[in-house]
């Protein structure tokens, strides 16, 4: 396999230059009202979560995972077993090189989540790319910016939660950015007939910018790769005739293969193998071969394709890609196998142009290379047979073309160029690349790039086409994929079939880029490029400038080549809790990630004004930065979130308080005199109450002591969450009259605020405790000497 073409020098300057201009910021762009119409382009960024091939897994609840992914903030993971050590894991189908963000929402905005975010490129081998275990602030999640390549598998793992919150994810989002080395371009074929026209970036001003050839301005704008397509021996559609002049013929095609290379861009060729126009419906033979024995033909395609490459090779401009055939879906080439085939004939014939019809004794007067798609599920075995026999012809003129490909240019990839039908889809489609595969392979070919043309009209919605390209991608691993042609208009209402977007410049930004960002989210970084076809002239990005003879200028949605590669990636949402009537301590930094070294740093951030807190519900807070706007998401809660309780304890007790089960609450002003024993997988909460003797818990769930007065130690060992104190959860001070020991402890473990008459020791516990703010009046030791 021929490694991918990455960006040129001077597609790679002008993206330096942008970056320079609009400092790389993911977020809100500037419309590029300097050009023709308005679009305002952001940089790619898809969420892969929600693509319908990547599968959510669980440690537990298993059945609620598909819900984190669903984009439903209402619905969630919910694990089935005690949230520590429990997982959310997605599987995205294969690898991608250009992550950069993750999103995690938990379903419980009062409560405090602690977790890890980890990413693996066989589901077996872990790395952390972001850990929160150690937070401490409420809030309902977080955004994370990370570098990994090479990564599928994604997971949540958490590792703690303040006790009672209620654990479950709502959304886990993963963000994949453009690559570098997805090639941008178009088919500039007709760059060869200028006729005096005159192409600038912006006309009407005094500094027009580059121009006046159409090349340079695209270049300009951030396209780094032009494909050019050759006719044998220029055609009149209607006639037959030669062309006068013979536009996209070999010589002249060489000609503009050498402006391509004299601008440092990557080049491809697209033979068609015909005098006109070959595509779907339309694939005649060249006139000087139409009369050639199958054997013949072949030896012309070899020896043409040989003798072409070669001329590009000689003259320094080696292509990149080589497509052997424009658009072979039902073959190419048609001869005499169109001759008594009725469904082949009449798309042959009714589609051909005339001088194929009206000089069928010539054009069909020898076998050719169509396929006789008509036979394919005959059961006549002599018709099947003819089915079979139509394709081993195809493939031995595709084989040939192969060849000679290889034979003139090593350097070169192959491509091969076909279309999914909006209809047929991928039923004929599958049977395609199985027969031509099997059959290439067979004759000892193969080639490098399956390429595709994506009209809406013609091939559907975004959706099937994404689905489509899946099933290549996963069923034919070994080649890359490529949008060989796609456009979609500027101007005329609506939408076009099989479309969302609205025919007005800024749709056109948006569709194209769309296409662009169906191609980088391809599974296992296949998908190679995208190009759009004949800019210029076809659904076009320019326009005739009013008052300016033969002058022409983009619209605004040519920069979809230029801005659509992110150059920087910030931590654009952060999540806080508040209770009712106060307000949250928003962060002063968030973090922003430089795609090209993967470095990260903290940015300030301005923050608007919080709206009014004094009822319960969610507000949002908008900051800005140099990189873009940041999102500041409060919810605002009546309280935060707390165990609930099994049985209350009220007024004063005499005597001990043993905890068998269930979770035992002393209520504010509750008093027990005597002491609190908790037994294994049993909770105490004591808010506000006094305690008059020790408290002891081995194995217990949880311990969560606020604001109570305790004469005696406090000794907790074993257990999975313990609180003493956390005045970030509007957990008030103890004061405790005795040693403190905290040990075993495996989840959820503050201490912070407390004032303790005795020594305060910590050991075994995973994590360490965690808090600040502790006055002990007597040694620290352990885990806890820095409380």
């Amino acid at each position: 396999m021929h490694s991918r073409r990455s960006r040129s020098t001077a597609g790679a300057c002008a993206a330096l230059a942008l970056a320079g201009a609009l400092v790389g910021a993911l977020g809100p762009a500037d419309a590029a009202s300097a050009l023709y119409g308005t679009a305002e382009i952001q940089p790619i960024e898809s969420n892969l979560a929600v693509k319908p091939w990547v599968e959510a897994t669980a440690s537990s609840g298993a059945t609620t995972a598909p819900l984190a992914v669903d984009g439903d903030p209402g619905t969630a993971w919910t694990p089935t077993e005690s949230p520590e050590g429990q997982w959310l894991q997605l599987d995205l189908g294969g690898a991608y090189d250009n992550l950069r963000k993750v999103h995690v929402v938990f379903a419980d905005p009062g409560a405090v989540h602690q977790y890890r975010v980890e990413a693996s490129a066989d589901g077996e081998t872990w790395a952390t790319v972001a850990d929160r275990t150690g937070a401490r602030a409420p809030g309902a999640g977080g955004v994370d910016l990370f570098t990994r390549p090479g990564t599928r598998f994604v997971r949540v793992a958490v590792t703690g939660a303040s006790p009672g919150a209620a654990v479950g994810v709502s959304e886990f989002e993963v963000y994949n950015y453009l690559r570098d080395d997805v090639v941008l371009g178009a088919d500039l074929s007709w760059m060869d007939d200028q006729r005096g026209r005159e192409y600038w970036v912006h006309p009407q001003a005094e500094d027009r910018g580059a121009g006046p050839f159409l090349l340079d301005v695209m270049q300009d704008r951030g396209m780094e790769y032009t494909r050019l397509r050759v006719f044998n021996e220029p055609r009149n559609e209607s006639t037959g005739n030669p062309n006068a002049i013979p536009y996209q013929g070999p010589e002249r095609t060489l000609t503009s293969a050498r402006w391509v290379a004299e601008r440092g861009l990557g080049l491809g060729i697209d033979f068609h193998y015909a005098d006109s126009w070959a595509d779907p419906g339309k694939q005649p033979k060249p006139r000087a071969w139409a009369e050639l024995e199958f054997e013949e033909l072949t030896d012309a395609v070899y020896d043409y394709t040989h003798d072409y490459v070669s001329q590009l090779v000689a003259q320094g401009t080696v292509p990149d890609k080589v497509a052997v055939g424009n658009e072979i879906a039902n073959g190419f080439m048609w001869g005499s196998e169109a001759v008594g085939a009725p469904s082949t004939e009449a798309v042959h014939a009714g589609a051909n142009p005339p001088y194929f019809r009206n000089q069928a004794a010539v054009y069909q007067s020898q076998p050719g290379g169509g396929i006789l798609w008509q036979y394919r599920f005959s059961q006549d075995p002599a018709e099947h047979q003819r089915y079979l026999d139509s394709w081993d012809r195809f493939t031995t003129l595709l084989a040939a073309g192969i060849a000679a490909v290889r034979d003139a240019s090593p350097e070169s990839q192959v491509e091969l160029h076909s279309v999914v039908g909006r209809i047929s889809g991928m039923g004929k489609a599958g049977e395609y690349w199985r027969q031509l595969t099997t059959r290439l392979n067979a004759k000892g070919q193969d080639f490098d790039v399956l390429a595709l043309s994506y009209y809406p009209e013609h091939h559907g919605s975004l959706e099937q086409m994404e689905a489509n390209l899946h099933t290549l991608a996963t069923t034919y691993p070994q080649y890359e994929l490529e949008i060989a042609e796609t456009s979609y208009p500027a101007a005329g209402g609506g939408t076009m079939p099989n479309s969302t977007f609205p025919r007005t410049v800024q749709g056109q930004a948006d569709a194209v880029q769309a296409v662009f960002q169906m191609v980088n989210d391809i599974v296992d970084n296949r998908g190679a490029g995208a190009l759009t076809w004949e800019p210029a002239g076809f659904q076009a990005m320019f326009r005739a400038v009013p008052g300016m003879a033969n002058t022409y200028e983009p619209n605004a949605s040519i920069d979809v080549y230029n801005r659509s590669r992110a150059t920087n990636v910030i931590e654009d949402t952060v999540y806080r809790s508040a209770l009712t009537g106060s307000a949250p301590e928003l962060p002063g930094t968030v973090e922003v990630l430089t795609v090209a070294d993967g470095s990260r740093a903290a940015v300030p951030v301005d923050w608007g004004d919080l709206p009014a807190t004094d009822a319960a519900g969610r507000v949002t807070v908008t900051g800005t930065t140099e990189y873009g706007e940041v999102t500041a998401i409060v919810d605002i809660v009546d309280a935060y979130a707390s165990p609930a309780c099994d049985a209350v304890v009220t007024g004063t007790r005499s005597g001990p308080l043993s905890i068998a089960s269930g979770t035992t609450c002393l209520a504010d002003g509750a008093a027990v005199h005597g002491p609190v024993t908790v037994a294994q997988g049993a909770s105490l909460v004591a808010d506000g109450a006094r305690i008059r003797g020790p408290v002891t818990a081995t194995g217990a769930a949880v311990v969560f002591l606020c604001g109570a007065d305790i004469s005696g130690p406090v000794t907790l060992d074993g257990g999975t969450s313990v609180t003493l104190g956390d005045p970030a959860l509007d957990c008030a001070s103890n004061e405790i009259r005795g040693p403190v020991s905290v040990t075993g402890t495996a989840g959820w473990n503050v201490i912070a605020g407390n004032d303790i008459s005795g020594p305060l020791s910590c050991s075994g516990n995973e994590p360490a405790p965690a808090g600040s703010g502790n006055e002990v009046r007597g040694p620290k030791s352990g885990q806890c000497a820095g409380l």
